[in-house]
């Protein structure tokens, strides 16, 4: 059982997307949280899985809210959801520690398999926010994430590309010509390496090495 706690300052929508969440047998709604200060308590009182974040809200927004949660330490995921798709958006919620960014005008399918992909540990960001984030903001190169990028293999660098692209695992299996459990292996090895905490990390440091 997944368990999830809701936080956006429209009530309707809260509430909207509380109610469809509990519709599904594997999810559990704990509660909601109307500002990001309320939802940063909510969090280390109930200890959810995964923790629906908008942006825009008051007192605390969601970035920042983002950034407390994963700075105390807390085990939960943070799935942004949100109706604001800017590139300046995207980046500040991934580095901030958020596991992936979905617009609110995803439909419900897309809203459900990315809280299970989150849950499962995978990234979960929109292909449309990643493609718009590539064409939009063009890479500006960071001296030490194209360093550690350059200690990749050849083949290492080809998965990032992927993996920053929004490509899971089966679909690079699939356009590399390889086991889904080689690129798993790739994917691991790559994250020790730069030290990254995760596949979203691993797409910030990509766009930061101009690989995305």
């Amino acid at each position: 059982m997944t368990t999830i706690v809701v936080v956006d300052d429209q009530f309707l929508i809260r509430d909207g997307v509380a109610a469809i969440l509990d519709a599904e047998e594997d999810f559990t709604v704990l509660g909601t949280a109307a500002d990001g200060a309320e939802a940063i308590g909510l969090i280390a009182t109930l200890a959810p899985d995964i923790a629906l974040m908008d942006i825009r809200m008051p007192e605390v927004d969601g970035i920042e809210a983002t950034r407390q949660v994963i700075e105390s330490g807390s085990a939960t995921k943070i799935l942004i959801l949100t109706t604001f798709g800017a590139d300046d958006y995207v980046l500040a919620a991934l580095r901030a520690g958020a596991s992936g960014y979905l617009l609110k005008d995803a439909p419900r399918e897309s809203l459900v398999a990315a809280i299970r992909a989150v849950a499962a540990g995978d990234v979960a960001v929109e292909k449309q926010v990643l493609a718009q984030l590539v064409r939009g903001q063009p890479a500006q190169r960071h001296p030490e994430a194209v360093a550690a990028v350059g200690r990749l293999s050849p083949r290492e660098s080809q998965v990032l590309g992927l993996v920053a692209q929004g490509a899971t695992n089966p679909e690079i299996a699939t356009s590399l010509f390889i086991g889904e459990t080689t690129v798993k292996t790739h994917v691991s090895r790559i994250q020790a390496k730069l030290d990254a905490r995760d596949r979203v990390h691993l797409v910030v440091i990509a766009h930061r090495a101009g690989l995305a």
